[in-house]
Parts: C-alpha cells; sequence; structure tokens
C-alpha cells in the first residue's frame, strides 16, 4: 500500500485533524493499557507531529520527486502476545522518494536511508536535518527509501516498544530495500547503497556485514558500534530498556550485547565502507568507534575512517548546515558517487 504525501492546506489540516483523533483513541488504549499520564501525552504527541510532518515531506521534495509513504511488512513482534493464530508479520512504514527526473528506461541507484535514534523517526527538521540530506541524495540522482523500523515514534507504544535492538530492525531496512526494488524495476539491485548516522549509522553498519550480497558500499556516520560498551557509560533508564528488551542486563550476559553489535561482525566486511566520527560526541562515545576500527584492522579490513577532532555540532556535526557539515558530506557523497555511479 502506498500513500502519496500532499502539500494542500485543506489536506494538510485534515491530515491534523485525522492525526488528532487517531491519537485520541490510541492514547485511551494506552491509558487502559498502563494507566499512564504521561505516556498518553507522549504518545498523542508522537503520532501527530509525525501526521503534520508527512504533509512537510511533500512540501520540501515534491519539486524535484515522488514522494510516498508504503507500508510493508516484516518478521514478527518478538514482544507480542501471542494468539491462537501464531506469530503475525509486523507492519511497518516507509518514505520513499523517486527522483522525478528518471529515466525509467535505464537501471539507476539506491540509497536506503536509516534515520537515527533508536525511538527516532525520518522527520524533514531538527539537528538530524533529514529533510535536507534526503533532498541532497534525490538531486544527486539517487532513488531513496527511508524505514521507520520497529522502535521508531509515531505509530504508537506497541509499535515503539516493539524495538529489537540490533536484530529484527536490520531485517527491516533489508526488506526495505527488497520492497523498493521489487515496485521500481528500474532500479539497480547492484548499485544499493547504506546511508545512516547514529543508530541509523549501525544498522547501516549491521546491514552491509551481515547481508554483503544486498549492497555495493556503506556510510556509517557516528555510529553505535558496541553496545556492551556503550552501557558503560548510558543512563540507568537506558541500560533498563535495553535489558528488557534484548532480556537481560549486560552484567549477566555480555555476549548477547556484543552480538547485537557492529563490532562483533567486523571481521566479516567484504564491501566497501566509510566511517565518520566526532572525538567530543556525547551521544556515541568514540571509544565505540575506536572497538569498531581495532576490530576491523585485527582482521586486516580495508575501509575509510574520518575522525573529527572537536567537530561543532558534536553528534550532529555533519548533518548541519556549518560549512565544516557540508565540507564533510561532500566527502560522503564522492564515496557513494565511485560506488553506485548515479
Amino acid at each position: 500500500m502506498t500513500m502519496k504525501l500532499t502539500p494542500t492546506p485543506a489536506i494538510a489540516l485534515i491530515a491534523f485533524a485525522a492525526a488528532v483523533s487517531l491519537s485520541a483513541q490510541t492514547a485511551k488504549k494506552t491509558a487502559t493499557a498502563a494507566d499512564d499520564s504521561h505516556a498518553v501525552d507522549k504518545y498523542m504527541l508522537d503520532e501527530t507531529t509525525k501526521a503534520v510532518d508527512d504533509v512537510r515531506w511533500q512540501q520540501i521534495l515534491g519539486d524535484i520527486a515522488t514522494v510516498e509513504k508504503i507500508v510493508y511488512t516484516g518478521l514478527p513482534d518478538i514482544h507480542a502476545k501471542q494468539t491462537e493464530l501464531g506469530p503475525q508479520p509486523m507492519i511497518l512504514y516507509a518514505y520513499t522518494f523517486v527522483p522525478k527526473s528518471m529515466d525509467r528506461t535505464k537501471k539507476h541507484p539506491l540509497i536506503v536511508f536509516l534515520h537515527g535514534g533508536v525511538h527516532g523517526s525520518t522527520l524533514t527538521g531538527g539537528p538530524d536535518n533529514d529533510g535536507r540530506l534526503i533532498r541532497e541524495l534525490v538531486e544527486q540522482g539517487y532513488a531513496v527509501i527511508s524505514p521507520e523500523y520497529r522502535g521508531s515514534s509515531g505509530y504508537g507504544m506497541p509499535y515503539e516498544r516493539a524495538m529489537d535492538y540490533g536484530a529484527r530492525e536490520d531485517d527491516d531496512a533489508l526488506g526495505a530495500r527488497g520492497w523498493m526494488l521489487a515496485r521500481y524495476t528500474f532500479l539497480d539491485a547492484k548499485r544499493v547503497g547504506l546511508v545512516g548516522w547514529s543508530h541509523g549509522g549501525m544498522i547501516s553498519l549491521m546491514n552491509v556485514l551481515q547481508h554483503p550480497d544486498g549492497y555495493a558500499c556503506a556510510f556509517a556516520g557516528v555510529p553505535v558500534s558496541d553496545l556492551a560498551e556503550r552501557m558503560m557509560y548510558s543512563t540507568k533508564k537506558y541500560r533498563a530498556e535495553m535489558a528488557e528488551s534484548i532480556g537481560v542486563d549486560v552484567d549477566d550476559d555480555r555476549d548477547a550485547y556484543l552480538k547485537r553489535s557492529p563490532v562483533y561482525y567486523a571481521a566479516q566486511l567484504n564491501r566497501p565502507l566509510m566511517i565518520d566520527a566526532d572525538t567530543t560526541d556525547e551521544t556515541v562515545h568514540i571509544v565505540e568507534i575506536k572497538h569498531l576500527v581495532a576490530a576491523l584492522d585485527a582482521a586486516h579490513k580495508q575501509y575509510k575512517l574520518h575522525i573529527y577532532e572537536a567537530a561543532p555540532g558534536g553528534h550532529f556535526f555533519n548533518r548541519i548546515d556549518t560549512p565544516l557539515a557540508v565540507e564533510s558530506r561532500r566527502d560522503v557523497y564522492a564515496f557513494l558517487k565511485e560506488y553506485l555511479k548515479p
């Protein structure tokens, strides 16, 4: 199923009203299940924000791309209650962007764009700057799909709590790739690249390391790389959420966390890879990147690495609009161009 996103004020108002109505229904269910007014407010706000931002996507890319929101399915939610019907495929969402100038009689490359934040979302604004980043990719001749992998915000409590860190969320990205190639036969399965920052950088790494046949290259910006190490500096709340999702605390089973981390699979790299990081990143500490680099080096792997010293913007340093960010992204785009040939 696909839904074209339209910018007209009337439809925007309808979308907003529908979102409020849907959010109210979700909130009622949430209140019954959790009896937590703060949770109700959070999910209402997330869903309403998402509905309004969906209209914004058409406004900022509709001049150069066909913008749609699609619905596909993935592996069952491991956290869902079992019924007599057994595990059911999880319904997932993704945004697709196809350049209007694309000659559909020829083959073209595809980018799988992974948003940041385990509970983040593909949004037009904010420091993640997804709107600008995706527009830049479309302007260079790439079709783009951005999956709202399980755990993303904006779709209610069950969707967000379906998070499967370093596991089925990675399959959601692979599934988005497959959906796009099946839908648009003019896209070249041999020229598919991965682009992601932060948690999206981690999913980019996990896909290129575990499913190399599906991708020609991958870029990972400030990527979560070692989940076990991450627990050593994370907040108690974050650590508790990981323990609930994974089923065990890191102190009781460190290997369970490593197996959900790119560092564990570094020796499997056999595709071109570029990594960017910043020494003063307070969200993904540089120690994680160093562990990944050490693992790649120990396996004698080739890759491109740019570690920036105290770059302005920290975790968001090359996603924002500073001169350094623009220059850094030029390097990223040059890397993609070398292997995807738009």
